[in-house]
């Protein structure tokens, strides 16, 4: 899997040797295997919950799998620096081709359209493939800005579903 570029960010896509390093709060390794400088609060434990929802274990069985179409958002001026990820959750092996996504833009890069520049690229990617039939993803009721994102992607709200510690999430969906 390549980068994708967009007007101001290269899309890496993540590693097993990244996310080893990220999950293991070792802020140099993850630095060096991005090739970038991370913002100053990751990686962090809400970071690794909300993006790695799986264990370590389970990436590590598959990581082609579940890290399908993870990428680091690094800004394209420099100094090269991690601005965000959109994390997708594993590839889609179910025929219903549905296939969900995360994202998430950090506190001094947010307001800019980051993560909508970021969002849709990664959504296009996940197009490219024809056992893609739709991307989700989920937010807060009260979290416009994510609301924003979601419906500049042309996803709609399709239902709400009910998260073990975070509770009550809206559910978007677009389909190809």
């Amino acid at each position: 899997m390549s980068s994708i570029f967009t007007p101001r960010l290269e899309l890496v896509p993540m590693s097993l040797e990244l996310v080893e390093a990220v999950m293991s709060h070792d802020r140099d390794a993850s630095e060096r295997v991005a090739g970038a400088v991370l913002p100053k609060l990751w990686p962090n434990h809400a970071l690794i919950e909300r993006a790695f929802f799986v264990s370590l274990d389970a990436i590590r069985a598959d990581p082609a799998r579940r890290l399908w179409g993870d990428r680091l958002c690094i800004s394209r001026t420099e100094p090269r620096r991690v601005v965000g990820s959109v994390v997708f959750h594993g590839r889609p092996d179910d025929p219903d081709g549905v296939c969900e996504l995360g994202y998430g833009i950090e506190e001094g890069s947010q307001r800019s359209g980051l993560a909508t520049e970021a969002t849709t690229a990664c959504v296009e990617w996940a197009f490219r493939h024809d056992y893609v039939k739709a991307v989700r993803a989920t937010t807060f009721s009260w979290h416009k800005p994510s609301l924003r994102v979601m419906e500049k992607l042309g996803m709609r709200h399709i239902g709400t579903e009910q998260h073990d510690t975070l509770g009550e999430m809206l559910v978007y969906e677009v389909r190809r």
